[in-house]
């Protein structure tokens, strides 16, 4: 747990833009499809925060349509914001969507656990997952609007962005999905499934601090 705190500088950030990256998107004028789709990849497979709400959320499903189900809200949701807030300059301050969005890894991490249940709680999973989603999406909008992007050629290059987003979640996924399947059926996954939620909550909570922290230091 001292290690994961320590880490929670890193934590924060993984959902920002690398500085490379902001200097591309603030200078290309027009039209760029297959680089935003490249970073549109590149932020999915290398945001450690939708990798961890995206962990919970398949974690402890067994059937593939669930699978579908669950991530397709999470998608719906994230596109959403994503395209409407930069288009429409929509963005909120970044510490605290990025504090949601860690509370969003604490909120699936206490769900796998059964917390919510035991105290006769039982929210709509599909709900919960697209109003989260809204967030991880709004998150981006936020880091895109303050880029201040080229008005040439936006739309093409959000488009490409986002496409760019949901292949690297499905690069994500693939592999995670397969593994969990594989393993399963094993004696120990109850036990590794109970370990990796309660990761979760704690990775969540450092991430919640530190941009609390970061909010209040502004």
């Amino acid at each position: 747990m001292a290690l994961l705190f320590a880490a929670m500088p890193s934590l924060a950030l993984a959902h920002d833009v690398a500085r490379s990256d902001r200097a591309f998107v603030q200078t290309v004028s027009g039209p760029a499809f297959f680089p935003f789709l490249y970073l549109g990849a590149k932020h999915m497979v290398t945001g450690y925060d939708h990798i961890l709400f995206l962990l919970g959320v398949v974690l402890l499903l067994r059937r593939l349509k669930d699978v579908v189900l669950y991530v397709s809200m999470f998608t719906i949701g994230h596109s959403t914001t994503l395209l409407l807030g930069v288009l429409g300059g929509i963005g909120a301050n970044s510490h605290v969507v990025d504090a949601i969005i860690g509370l969003s890894v604490v909120y699936k991490g206490i769900d796998n656990l059964g917390g919510f249940q035991k105290i006769g709680l039982r929210p709509d999973q599909r709900l919960v997952i697209l109003v989260f989603g809204l967030f991880h999406g709004l998150g981006l909008a936020t880091k895109l609007i303050d880029l201040a992007m080229p008005r040439n050629g936006l739309v093409t290059n959000l488009v490409a962005f986002n496409i760019g987003v949901e292949a690297g979640q499905i690069l994500v996924l693939l592999p995670l999905v397969a593994f969990l399947g594989t393993v399963r059926n094993a004696r120990s996954f109850a036990f590794s499934a109970r370990v990796a939620s309660a990761l979760l909550v704690v990775c969540g909570l450092a991430i919640m601090i530190q941009q609390s922290m970061e909010f209040f230091a502004s």
